[in-house]
């Protein structure tokens, strides 16, 4: 399939392009930048006229329930809500039912998702067996079945000495650890931030220290064994200080920040909206301030959706006891653009955190329109807005905060491998 991009407006972070050119695909690559290759004959063209032409995105984290929780989501569901949110590559946790801590599970998982074809997957494998925070796991073996780095999910190492020698391992072999840091007993039992709106409504709290002294001992484990690690989810404003300075001191450490942190704070729990049940938990204004910054400057590497489809009857039950998560793919793009909007920062660098950035992090080949790279595309129109509603979403998850509201950001056209898996109007 040979196809004709035309008339839009190329944005590549990567090469640093900003530009108005046509792309030609051919045989699933990109084949010409501004002009067609010679014998160039295109069975399709598509106007991009008023839209950008970007590599198509790359998320951190997104849940796809499969295996064992396809009453929450089906693995084709949320490959099509990625497609229609402009995603084309995903790495998604193992904390699935059975674990994803064996390499058959692994391999079946990317068999599956290659039938269905709309997105590419990366499976984070188990750090420990089962997730159990006790045996590691064999890391060589699921490295070799597909996995791109290892993860606990949101289940503790509580054992510093289990987590010294994953470090250790890591270490030896390069692999890259993605922690979400909490100390896992000052966390217990909480399901919202300790703060003025956790006390008003009765909520046992989640203390940004939580967080912050997690940080504390991976960024010192790190330290000394040398392991890459990416820092996922950060929530509070001492989490990017503690995460500029290891920079600086030349750590391996990267960091992300999910796409509801930017915009909520825990005074969007409001009376009870389990929507706004998020882990880690909204926090301050100031946090998010902090957040947005370090996401600006740098200091915060990524933007992930943090996707977490959950059934409505798990959302329908008292705030503390409800499921945390929201559904998220579909509004990585309109969120990213939000934040660009309010804090100045530029379209090349905006998408640069759902692109380039996360497919270096997770050491895949991804996320750029290089000529003879593979033809994974989004082609947005950043002006058009569109109503979030059950409706509109392709997840079968409709928990999320922003349910109603206007985004800004609509794609009209997802291409993996020059097929086109989404055109919308």
């Amino acid at each position: 399939m040979k196809i004709h991009i035309k008339n839009g407006r190329l944005i590549d972070p990567k090469n640093k392009l900003d530009t108005h050119q046509d792309l030609y695909i051919a045989a699933g690559q990109i084949v010409g930048i501004g002009q067609a290759p010679a014998g160039f004959t295109a069975n399709q063209t598509i106007d991009a006229t008023g839209m950008v032409v970007a590599p198509g995105l790359v998320d951190l984290s997104a849940r796809l329930r499969e295996p064992g929780d396809e009453y929450k989501a089906t693995l084709k569901s949320e490959l099509q809500a990625a497609a229609a949110g402009g995603i084309t590559s995903l790495a998604c946790p193992p904390d699935t039912e059975p674990v994803l801590d064996e390499p058959g599970l692994i391999e079946m998982l990317k068999h599956r998702a290659w039938q269905h074809n709309m997105a590419r997957i990366y499976p984070l494998g188990a750090l420990t067996r089962n997730l159990d925070g006790q045996t590691l796991s064999e890391m060589y073996q699921l490295t070799e079945a597909g996995c791109v780095g290892f993860t606990q999910a949101d289940r503790p190492i509580v054992d510093t000495q289990v987590l010294w020698r994953a470090f250790e391992y890591a270490s030896t072999f390069n692999y890259t650890l993605f922690l979400r840091p909490e100390e896992h007993f000052l966390a217990r039992g909480g399901a919202a931030h300790d703060g003025e709106v956790a006390s008003r409504l009765g909520l046992k709290g989640i203390p940004s220290a939580a967080e912050n002294l997690a940080i504390a001992s991976i960024l010192r484990i790190a330290s000394e064994t040398k392991t890459k690690v990416h820092l996922c989810r950060l929530s509070t404003a001492e989490a990017v200080d503690q995460v500029r300075q290891a920079k600086a001191k030349g750590l391996p450490v990267t960091a992300d920040v999910s796409t509801q942190h930017l915009h909520l704070t825990e005074h969007d729990i409001g009376f009870f909206n389990a929507h706004a049940h998020l882990k880690p938990p909204l926090r301050t204004t100031r946090d998010k301030e902090a957040l947005c910054k370090g996401l600006k400057d740098g200091t915060i590497d990524a933007v992930c959706s943090d996707h977490t489809p959950v059934d409505d009857d798990a959302k329908l039950l008292p705030f503390a006891e409800s499921e945390a998560g929201a559904t998220g793919l579909e509004l990585l793009l309109p969120l990213t653009l939000k934040w660009a909007d309010l804090y100045k920062a530029t379209l090349l660098d905006a998408l640069a955190k759902i692109t380039c950035i996360p497919a270096q992090i997770l050491g895949i080949a991804s996320g750029h329109l290089s000529l003879h790279a593979a033809a994974d595309i989004v082609i947005f129109d950043p002006e058009q807005t569109w109503q979030v509603t059950p409706g509109q979403l392709k997840s079968q998850g409709k928990n999320t905060p922003f349910m109603g509201l206007e985004m800004p950001g609509k794609v009209h056209y997802t291409l993996l491998n020059g097929h086109i898996t989404y055109h919308g109007h």
